[in-house]
């Protein structure tokens, strides 16, 4: 067996993984990072969801480096794309018009982004990256783990060894494959304390849906129907007790008062720059931002309720059922496109649209589905500290204004809590939060030394999981841990010092304040200021 060892050795690639990887590479130190898929980026580019973000994101709310994430995705096309003179002098360019974020664009821009971020490491031969490539086991010697040994599609099985290691995994893999104290699914109000918290027992299996998305675009004179798909029937006449129509339909509950919300496909004329639809919501490329006649059609990503998987949990189950799962989203997914080709009704009256055509140069396949399914909720550890409903609720915090002030923050975060419909299943929980901060705590397993969470694995709840899972709160969680890893070699100290050492702690946040631009805490008037903006309108 091939053995490599570097300083840090991180698992995943996504955002969280990256950003761990270029902090820890900042600070001097070499850096194997893995990947399971054929693209770095995670939940912006193998599963190609547009940025969710704070509303302030352009100003305030992300770190530095995330800040340059941005512009590196904005330069791809003003590189190689011919914009319209209007699209190029537009300073925060959306390159797909989309509603739900600033920064709506195709997946490839996203790689080339972290790529460009990444490419000034490998010549110093600190950095190693391994795509294609999976954790299957770990071996740990008195609280600290040895070494990760992985499978490579190239190079065949491997063991990595290092003096730390981060686990930016989708579903916190290595918490299972290395014992890590960790939680699963939706904890009781009894052992939270959160009133919108499970009345009951905990539910394991209360998971947030995986969504296996997919991109689509649109020739109105053309016929490209996908074959029938195996388990049609079965989507076509499904409905859950809770859901306000069939699942195959343009009508969803919305997210906060769950009553029906009816949103077609297009709403007026596709080529509008807005429109209250769903090919305007999550659109990754705008053909009118371009000149010339190469470009006949937009592209919509579609992540949208309908494709929400709620038949069963793909963490905590045997592998055989992890699979079933899995594969019943793709055909949820390749279903909702059929039932839209052929029986959706039409914004012009009739059905089906069957010039919608799967992009799948787009999202790296063939299918046009997504490289990787959108994975919302991970195993998360046990931490030294857990961020509640309480900490960051408006009604929770009864009264209260603005988030619980933490003072062991290593950065800051703003979303809804939102949680989609679950394996339970149960409908959506969707909560309005206070501007929030990311506790050094949470970040710290109880017992494990010389591992740390970078992803959606960090200590929250069930619930507070719904507003820490977006893309620039998981790049501000690994780029702090990638430094934490750094700062802990090169002092010879343990995670858990730095965060109980108050002069220690004061050093380690002033790192990340002067060198990375990691800010650290809201100002006044954007703390204080709730969070209800929902879908791009406040409600």
């Amino acid at each position: 067996m091939k053995e490599l060892h570097s300083d840090i050795v991180i698992i995943g690639g996504g955002l969280g993984g990256v950003a761990a990887a270029l902090s820890a590479l900042k600070m001097g130190y070499g850096v194997i990072l893995t990947e399971e898929f054929k693209w770095l980026g995670g939940q912006l580019t193998t599963q190609a969801v547009p940025p969710d973000e704070n509303p302030w994101i352009e100003t305030a709310g992300s770190t530095a480096s995330y800040k340059q994430l941005r512009q590196e995705i904005r330069a791809y096309y003003r590189r190689n794309y011919p914009l319209t003179d209007k699209a190029r002098a537009s300073e925060n360019l959306n390159p797909g018009s989309g509603n739900v974020s600033p920064i709506c664009a195709e997946p490839r821009a996203g790689v080339a982004a972290i790529d460009a971020l990444l490419a000034p490491w490998f010549a110093t031969d600190r950095l190693t990256v391994l795509l294609n490539t999976k954790a299957i086991a770990v071996e740990s010697k008195d609280d600290n783990f040895a070494s990760v040994t992985v499978m490579s599609a190239e190079y065949g099985e491997m063991l990595l060894t290092g003096k730390y290691f981060i686990d930016a995994t989708e579903l916190g893999e290595l918490l299972e494959l290395g014992d890590v104290e960790h939680v699963i699914g939706a904890e009781s109000r009894a052992e939270t304390g959160e009133p919108s918290a499970l009345e009951g027992e905990a539910d394991p299996n209360d998971q947030q849906a995986v969504s296996w998305c997919f991109a689509m675009s649109y020739h109105p004179d053309e016929d490209h129907t996908i074959d029938r798909p195996r388990d049609y029937d079965y989507w076509r006449n499904y409905k859950l007790d809770f859901w306000p129509d069939q699942q195959l339909s343009f009508v969803g509950p919305n997210p906060v008062t769950l009553e029906p919300d009816n949103r077609p496909l297009f709403v007026g004329d596709s080529d509008a720059e807005f429109a209250p639809d769903n090919w305007h919501y999550r659109r990754i490329f705008y053909r009118c931002n371009h000149t010339g006649d190469q470009y006949s059609s937009d592209i919509c990503l579609v992540n949208w309720p309908q494709i929400d998987y709620c038949d069963g949990p793909i963490v905590g189950v045997s592998p055989e059922e992890a699979k079933k799962h899995l594969e019943g989203a793709r055909q949820l997914s390749l279903s909702m496109l059929y039932w839209m080709q052929t029986e959706a009704p039409r914004h012009d009256g009739g059905y089906g649209y069957r010039g919608l055509k799967p992009a799948g140069n787009v999202m790296g396949t063939l299918d046009g589905l997504t490289i990787a399914p959108y994975i919302r909720e991970s195993r998360r550890i046990k931490a030294l500290f857990t961020v509640t409903e309480n900490h960051v609720g408006i009604d929770a915090r009864d009264g209260l204004v603005g988030a619980e002030q933490f003072d062991d923050s290593v950065g800051v975060g703003s979303y809804r809590i939102d949680l989609h419909p679950s394996t339970a299943p149960r409908n959506y929980v969707d909560i309005a939060n206070w501007p929030f901060q990311i506790p050094l705590g949470s970040l710290i397993p109880q017992r494990v030394k010389n591992l740390l969470p970078a992803c959606k694995n960090i200590g929250t709840t069930h619930l507070t999981n719904g507003c820490y899972r977006l893309h620039p709160v998981e790049w501000n969680i690994g780029e702090s841990v990638g430094a934490l890893a750094a700062y802990c070699l090169e002092h010879s100290l343990e995670p858990r010092t730095v965060r109980e050492t108050p002069q220690t702690l004061k050093d380690f946040q002033g790192l990340l304040s002067n060198r990375f631009g990691i800010p650290l805490s809201w100002p006044k008037e954007i703390r204080e200021t709730p969070r209800l903006e929902l879908f791009g309108r406040v409600e």
